[in-house]
């Protein structure tokens, strides 16, 4: 059954997909929001609460409405279980960012890509050279695809097999979505043991899906290139899993995904600053990497399924 859910999941999300502003995101939003004001108090376990009723509440009750349902019947409880993955799981929920920065780039409008990508990330890229504008779009590409689909498919499946229903995927999105949002505001909100809770919490979920995204990176891609790299160079890329994540996407593609050091006039050819500078056609390469990613991991799925049956 998770085999299906997930591939009706994508299916759905991709010919109908969710708008930023739907129902479903704007309540969790808002719950999320509510726990904060009421129960940030300042101290360290209040943070921890915190963080556990934010995520725990949602995700047990995404459980318990399974397990109702399933003692209803199969079919209503696959229908929730396909109705969580649709509004937790896909590609839809990020990819017309990329989309339109990669047709702007492909027409030869430099500026919009720059301003859409400002829009993306709530940055300014006005004077970001042709290149790091390359690099930002494959790195957050890389990464949103990460956190929006094979991270919440890798604790989707650990909780249904631990028999929570679909509470994993819940639980995972949103984790990610504190550990951005519970952060330092002008106005000293939140306090710094909410965030601190928020930002370990994510470190310690988030530690085995980034590593299985960066193994299927591997094996469809540059298998010695994204192990060598993952093993030796994640932490120059970005701090934590998300270095592990494009540590690998930098070896699979073997394009440089960390700035040059400008004091290197020669650099090593291991080294991961001197492979090939991101060019436009990299761009397809990260759609193509992605989706024989999931191809891999589905097709995984769906042998373990069918070997349980």
């Amino acid at each position: 059954m998770g085999f299906l859910a997930i591939l009706l999941a994508l299916l759905i999300e991709q010919a109908r997909p969710l708008s930023f502003d739907n129902p479903v995101h704007a309540g969790l939003r808002g719950w999320s929001r509510s726990v904060r004001r009421n129960l940030d108090a300042g101290e360290r376990s209040h943070g921890w609460i915190a963080w556990l009723l934010a995520v725990g509440v949602p995700g047990l009750v995404a459980a318990l409405v399974y397990h109702g349902l399933w003692q209803i019947s199969g079919f209503l409880a696959f229908a929730w279980t396909v109705a969580v993955l649709y509004v937790t799981l896909g590609f839809r929920q990020f990819s017309h960012h990329f989309s339109e920065i990669r047709r702007s780039l492909e027409e030869g409008d430099e500026r919009t890509a720059r301003e859409q990508l400002a829009s993306w990330l709530r940055v300014d890229a006005s004077s970001l050279p042709r290149a790091e504008l390359l690099r930002q779009v494959i790195e957050h590409s890389v990464l949103a695809a990460h956190r929006h689909v094979f991270g919440v498919f890798v604790c989707f499946i650990v909780f249904w097999i631990a028999g929570l229903g679909p509470a994993g995927a819940v639980v995972y999105r949103l984790a990610e979505y504190l550990s951005r949002n519970w952060r330092a505001r002008p106005d000293g909100t939140p306090s710094l043991p909410l965030r601190e809770a928020a930002t370990t919490a994510w470190r310690w979920l988030d530690h085995i899906p980034a590593r299985i995204t960066a193994l299927g990176f591997a094996v469809v891609g540059n298998f010695e290139e994204a192990v060598g790299s993952w093993r030796a160079d994640a932490e120059r890329f970005a701090p934590g899993s998300d270095g592990v994540v494009l540590a690998a996407t930098s070896g699979a593609m073997n394009v440089r995904l960390t700035p040059q050091d400008p004091t290197v006039v020669e650099p090593d050819e291991t080294d991961p600053g001197a492979r090939p500078e991101p060019q436009l056609a990299h761009l397809g390469s990260v759609v193509g990497l992605v989706w024989r990613a999931v191809v891999l991991w589905m097709l995984l799925l769906a042998l373990l399924t069918l070997a349980r049956v």
